[in-house]
C-alpha cells in the first residue's frame, strides 16, 4: 500500500509540473519553489542546534500555527524553528517572516525526502497543523523516534480513515504522539479507531484572531468616511455574493454605509463591480482613491491585508464564498462581536454550524432571505444584540487553545 501511495504522490507532482508548463501560475510557483528546495533547506548545523518543525498547508493553516510558533519561541527559546508550507499561496506571502529560523516548501512526501530532511535537522519535535497527513513523513519520524503532534485537527466521519478500505491509513494515524483536536466529534472518531492520545482544546486560530482584535490598528481615513454611521462589511465577496448585495446597497438606510472587500481585487474584477454599480447609478469610492469627506454609501477595498482589522467598524458582516466552494473565515469578524451572514455552503465549518445553531450567524439562500436577515439586524435592536452577544460568548469559550497545548507539553516534559 505504501508503494501505491508513494506512486500517487509522484504522479501528483508530475501533474503539477505539466500544469506549470501549460501556464498555471500557482503550479509554476509550486514547481519552481521545489526545484531549489534542498538548497533552501541546507543546514550545516555547525552549532549543534536542535529544531522544532512546524508544517502548515497554506495561509489559513499558518494563522492556526502562528500562535503555537509564538508560544514555542517564548517558552522553548533554546530550539530553532523550521516552518514549511505545502502551498505557494502561503509560502510566497510569508517567506520573509523573521519569527522563525528557516522557511521552506515541504518537499514531496516520499521516503527519501523525509529521510533527507531528518538527516539535515536534529528534530526535537514536529507539529503538523489541522489535517496535513503525509504518511511517508509520519513513518520516517516514527522510525527515528521523533514525536509528531497534530494541532487544531478536525476530522469528519466521511473521511477515508473511517471507511471500510481505510485500514492502512488508520494505522498511519497511530504513529502520532498526540492529537490536539478542535471538537468532541473528532476525539470520538479517533477513539473509535483505538487512538486515545487526544486532547480536546479547540482551534488555535481563535487565539490568533483574538490577538489581532486586541492589537488592531485604527484607520482614521475609514473612520472619517464612516462618520458616525453604522457600517456593514462584506468580506471576501465573490460575484455570486455581490449580485445579491447590489440591490440591498441601493436601498441602504441613510444612517448606514457599506464596505465591500472583494476576494478578487484584480483590475478586471474591480472593473466588473464598477460597471454593475454604474448601471444602477450607484455612487461609490475605491479605497486607493478614498476621499474620506465624501460620505457616499459604498466603499470598495481594492487592496489586501486590512480586512481582518476593519471588521472592528462593522455592525454586522457578510462573509463571501457561501455560494461557491465554502465560506471564508468568520472568526475574524465574530471576534469583534459582529453577527455574520453567509451563503448555504457552510456546513463543513464548525464555528459557522455552531453559531447558526446559537443564533449568532445566519445562512441565506437568495435575495429574499438576505433582505429579511439584513432587515432584522438593522431594524430589530433586540435581535441584533442577541446575535452580537452570541458571537462574543462563543469566542470567549474558544480562546486559550495554544496555552492548553503548551501546558500539556510542559506537564509531560515533551520538549
Amino acid at each position: 500500500m505504501r508503494l501505491i501511495y508513494t506512486f500517487v504522490i509522484r504522479c501528483y507532482s508530475g501533474a503539477i509540473f505539466i500544469a506549470s508548463l501549460l501556464g498555471n501560475d500557482k503550479a509554476k510557483l509550486w514547481w519552481r519553489g521545489r526545484k531549489k528546495q534542498w538548497k533552501n533547506l541546507e543546514n550545516n548545523n555547525s552549532d549543534n542546534s536542535e529544531w522544532i518543525w512546524v508544517h502548515v498547508s497554506s495561509l489559513g493553516e499558518f494563522e492556526q500555527g502562528l500562535p503555537l510558533i509564538e508560544a514555542l519561541k517564548r517558552d522553548y527559546s533554546q530550539y530553532k524553528i523550521l516552518l514549511t508550507f505545502f502551498s505557494p499561496s502561503g509560502y510566497e506571502i510569508k517567506k520573509n517572516l523573521t519569527l522563525v529560523d528557516k522557511i521552506a516548501y515541504m518537499p514531496s512526501d516520499t521516503i527519501s525526502n523525509a529521510k533527507k530532511l531528518v538527516r539535515n535537522y536534529s528534530l526535537k519535535a514536529v507539529f503538523f497543523v489541522k489535517y496535513e497527513f503525509w504518511f511517508n513523513y509520519m513513518k520516517v519520524l516514527a522510525d527515528h523516534h521523533i514525536p509528531l503532534y497534530y494541532i487544531s485537527t478536525l476530522l469528519r466521519p466521511d473521511q477515508y480513515f473511517f471507511k471500510s478500505y481505510g485500514n492502512w491509513f488508520r494505522k498511519q494515524l497511530k504513529t502520532v504522539k498526540h492529537y490536539f483536536v478542535q471538537n468532541e466529534e473528532t476525539a470520538k472518531l479517533l477513539y473509535s479507531i483505538d487512538i486515545d492520545r487526544v486532547t480536546i482544546n479547540g482551534d488555535t486560530r481563535f487565539d490568533r484572531v483574538f490577538s489581532i482584535a486586541i492589537q488592531a490598528r485604527t484607520f482614521p481615513d475609514i473612520e472619517q468616511y464612516i462618520d458616525g454611521r453604522y457600517c456593514i462589511i462584506a468580506g471576501s465577496s465573490w460575484p455570486s455574493d455581490e449580485k445579491l448585495l447590489y440591490p440591498f446597497i441601493k436601498n441602504l438606510p441613510n444612517n448606514y454605509c457599506f464596505i465591500m472587500v472583494p476576494h478578487d481585487i484584480s483590475s478586471t474584477h474591480i472593473n466588473q463591480i464598477e460597471t454593475c454599480l454604474k448601471e444602477q447609478s450607484e455612487s461609490y469610492q475605491l479605497y486607493t482613491e478614498l476621499n474620506p469627506l465624501n460620505h457616499n454609501k459604498l466603499l470598495i477595498i481594492n487592496t489586501i491585508g486590512i480586512l481582518s482589522k476593519i471588521y472592528r467598524y462593522a455592525r454586522f458582516a457578510y462573509i463571501g464564498a457561501g455560494f461557491y466552494d465554502g465560506i471564508h473565515n468568520i472568526q475574524e469578524a465574530i471576534v469583534f462581536g459582529c453577527p455574520v451572514v453567509f451563503g448555504p455552503k457552510y456546513k463543513e465549518y464548525m464555528e459557522a454550524v455552531d453559531l447558526v445553531r446559537l443564533g449568532g450567524a445566519f445562512s441565506i439562500y437568495d435575495q429574499k432571505s438576505l433582505d429579511k436577515i439584513f432587515d432584522n439586524l438593522i431594524n430589530d435592536e433586540v435581535f441584533f444584540l442577541k446575535a452580537s452577544n452570541r458571537c462574543k460568548d462563543y469566542v470567549a469559550t474558544k480562546i486559550g487553545a495554544t496555552d492548553k497545548i503548551i501546558k500539556k507539553l510542559k506537564a509531560e516534559n515533551c520538549l
